[in-house]
């Protein structure tokens, strides 16, 4: 019975004219936009998986044994770098024969002076825009790395090889490509945020598709009177009902996963937030598929049963029997509350031990959630309830909802959980945020980028320092050649090692940056205290201090002077001074000379540091200074000086909560529209009697706006309340008690700010509906 009920339902939405497939489109494009976006949310572990994969498939690691030479070995060596603010990753290999391994995604090797890079990266460097990197990447492109090489399609990569690769440029010899890195445990707080975001993405998707399906409501009511009148019983009818709904929910399902496939092979050109992926890795997983196929359907029809359960529909018409009942709080109340609880039960998370209950987060987070919608009925009915009075377009539109006020909570309870979601995310993002950043102590305001210069010839140290301070946009160079200076003479007797200290030698610029030397001239010494008091200076005073001899050359192994011993006196007219902490955040101490005081070719084994300061007019002054590198040594590391340093797993969970949130505030922007041109088209025959009986159509169009405009407002202040609420159990849960309220008011904007924008888009639909032919009817 109810199965021919049903067929009878879709038979009756698939050739019930024009006005039919009116509803049924409208219904499977707004459903079709949900199983979408649903259907990327079943991706999200087959897209985090492959890339893992990939990444694993790609990885070079150097074994706890050294790899013996052979000729299916290469030389390996990162060489990545970074072009304004994109990350180019990269390597240089030297094979050691013939059968050296190649790289995934890499048919062969290139050859000498060669490289093959990803596609973005080959698109890059032929535009305009890639004329610096270029440069930096000498190389002559000899290939394409293809999809097993890459994260993803923009990705920006590359592989050279190089003959004058060595290990004494920090290369190393390996036999293959790939390994397996466990991943690193979930930090529970971050586990709760996850949880709690997956309930606020998709709260809204499955809202609205509650909604999509019980468009045209009205004019299905006056189709079900006609079957009570030829004789169907009420169930029937309902049934009836609910396979039209039925039908247009599977044309959605259908019409969804067509867009999904389209927006599949369109994702490799589309990067949100730095992030894309494959098309092959848009693969909804097999049992999320099959859920998602279920619940669309059996919600289509279990909402439109619970749609009519008020409704008396009889042979001369439809009766709604709640029309003269107002709504009651009693029941609603409690459900938000039972969330509450259900999020305090799971106890604290702080710690790495914290439990984490996912099911009872998940089903916290949802009935509070759920709660707010079964409050926004209630409060648009109860505040329009008070409405009275005012201009022409104010009365029609609060009449509207004080007659059915039912169609607009409907309309806006998405965005509604949708902003009370983003709140409660807010509050949580910014009161732990402060767990997972690290303050560096580098100071960016005196340097801006760190260099690792490899080499350990002084010529060569001097040459690279001249290199940089010759490069367009650099203010200034802090550089140092540092070594070791030690007691003279043997260990003695009781030591395990003779007493020694640093070296740092450079101009007085630059020493100042390091101690406070005062009064500097070059010639001049300086014996500096550790003012962190972590080095004693007693034991710095035992090697440094004013008019004592210093051995340069002490053997690191051994611990003996070398054949030939080199000494340097430290003039008596050195000045102790307190250490300063560098613009990197390290602390130097010991013998501070300028050029003039010590020559450095008397150094053993020096090495150099240089942190660059650039000139903040020069857009590209750090893409200038990366070149200089990049044409001194390929593998000369360029860093970028930062006070704060945020947690890896926290960025990579901040970066994929935002790729979620702008592809469910799309799909709110893109649903609130066609619900909006649903209720037009219903009010259509409504709109044309009162144009034809003059009414003007700035006062019509002004009370269609107030209609949408009153339940926004009162939807965007229960969010407001009910996101406020959560967020403080979230809290809770983390141990935080205070939080900043700054980040809330933003997101109710943005809210109002998406439905101005949905009503402007509905204006011209409107315009076309209010006209008096709107009454003929066949």
């Amino acid at each position: 019975m109810r199965a021919r009920s049903l067929a009878m339902g879709v038979r009756f939405a698939a050739g019930g004219g024009r006005e039919g497939w009116v509803r049924t489109v409208l219904t499977a494009i707004g459903v079709g936009l949900g199983v979408m976006l649903l259907l990327g949310a079943a991706s999200i572990p087959h897209i985090l998986d492959a890339r893992q994969q990939r990444g694993d498939a790609r990885a070079a690691v150097a074994g706890e044994q050294p790899v013996k030479r052979s000729e299916s070995t290469l030389l390996y060596a990162e060489a990545g770098t970074s072009f304004r603010g994109q990350s180019v990753k990269g390597a240089l290999l030297r094979p050691d024969g013939p059968r050296a391994p190649a790289p995934p995604g890499v048919r062969e090797l290139p050859r000498n002076g060669e490289m093959v890079v990803s596609p973005a990266l080959a698109e890059l460097l032929s535009a305009p825009e890639g004329r610096l990197l270029r440069e930096r990447l000498h190389f002559t492109p000899a290939g394409t790395i293809t999809e097993p090489g890459l994260a993803g399609p923009g990705e920006l990569a590359y592989y050279a090889v190089s003959d004058a690769l060595g290990t004494e440029h920090g290369a190393f010899r390996i036999d293959g490509f790939g390994s397996r890195t466990e991943p690193r445990p979930m930090d529970p707080v971050l586990l709760v945020l996850i949880i709690v975001a997956c309930v606020v993405l998709l709260m809204p998707v499955a809202i609205f598709i509650a909604t999509a399906v019980r468009f045209g409501g009205e004019r299905r009511d006056r189709r079900l009177a006609a079957l009570r009148l030829i004789g169907a019983d009420t169930r029937t009818v309902r049934w009836t009902a609910a396979g039209e709904a039925l039908f247009g929910a599977l044309c959605g399902l259908l019409l969804g996963t067509a867009m999904f496939l389209a927006v599949r092979q369109a994702a490799g050109s589309v990067t949100v937030w730095d992030v894309n992926a494959f098309p092959g890795d848009l693969t909804p997983a097999p049992a999320l598929a099959a859920l998602v196929a279920l619940a669309v359907p059996l919600c289509a029809v279990g909402v439109t049963l619970f749609a009519l359960r008020g409704v008396a529909i009889e042979p001369l018409g439809v009766v709604r029997n709640s029309a003269g009942r107002r709504r009651r709080l009693w029941w609603r109340l409690p459900v938000p509350l039972v969330g509450v609880a259900l999020l305090l039960a799971n106890g604290p998370v702080g710690g790495d031990d914290g439990p984490v209950n996912p099911y009872l987060i998940a089903g916290g987070a949802v009935l509070m959630l759920f709660g707010i919608t079964l409050l926004l009925p209630w409060v648009v009915e109860a505040a329009v309830g008070r409405f009275a009075g005012g201009p022409v377009p104010w009365q029609l539109a609060t009449r509207r909802l004080q007659l059915g006020s039912g169609a607009a909570a409907r309309a806006v309870s998405g965005i509604t959980v949708a902003v009370a979601g983003a709140i409660a995310l807010q509050l949580f993002f910014s009161a732990i945020q402060q767990d997972f950043m690290k303050v560096t102590g580098q100071d960016p305001d005196r340097a801006q980028l760190s260099v690792t210069l490899p080499s350990h010839d002084v010529a060569t140290i001097r040459k690279m320092i001249g290199e940089f301070r010759r490069t367009e946009g650099v203010r200034g160079v802090i550089a140092t050649i540092g070594a070791s200076a030690s007691r003279p003479g043997p260990v003695r007797k009781g030591e395990d090692f003779a007493p020694t200290t640093q070296l740092t030698v450079g101009d007085c610029p630059t020493l100042r940056e390091l101690a406070h030397t005062g009064s500097c001239k070059d010639g001049d010494a300086f014996v500096v205290k550790d003012s962190n008091g972590m080095v004693d200076s007693d034991y710095i005073f035992q090697t440094a201090r004013p008019g004592a001899r210093v051995l340069l050359n002490r053997d690191v192994t051994t611990g003996e002077p070398g054949r030939e011993p080199r000494l340097w006196t430290i003039p008596r007219s050195a000045r102790v001074v307190d250490s300063r902490k560098d613009p990197s955040g390290q602390m130097a101490f010991g013998v501070f000379a300028t050029p003039g005081a010590l020559n450095t070719a008397a150094l053993d084994d020096p090495t150099a540091r240089a942190m660059v300061k650039t000139d903040p007019l020069v857009g590209d002054a750090a893409e200038y200074v990366r070149n200089t590198a990049a044409r001194i040594d390929p593998l000369m590391s360029v860093g970028t000086l930062q006070s704060l340093e945020r947690d890896k797993q926290f960025s990579s969970v901040r970066t994929g909560l935002l790729v979620a949130a702008t592809a469910t505030l799309a799909l709110i922007a893109a649903s609130m529209l066609v619900t909006t041109l649903e209720q037009l088209r219903e009010r259509r025959r409504l709109l044309s009697v009162l144009v034809a009986f003059g009414t003007r159509r700035a006062t019509l169009g002004w009370s269609v706006l107030w209609q949408t405009a009153v339940p926004v407002a009162l939807g965007l202040a229960l969010a407001l309340a009910g996101g406020a609420g959560l967020g403080v159990a979230l809290l809770r849960m983390a141990g935080k008690s205070t939080f900043d309220w700054s980040v809330v008011w933003p997101l109710p904007a943005a809210g109002a700010a998406l439905v101005v924008l949905v009503t402007l888009f509905s204006l011209p639909p409107l315009w076309r509906m209010m006209r008096p032919d709107g009454l003929r009817t066949e």
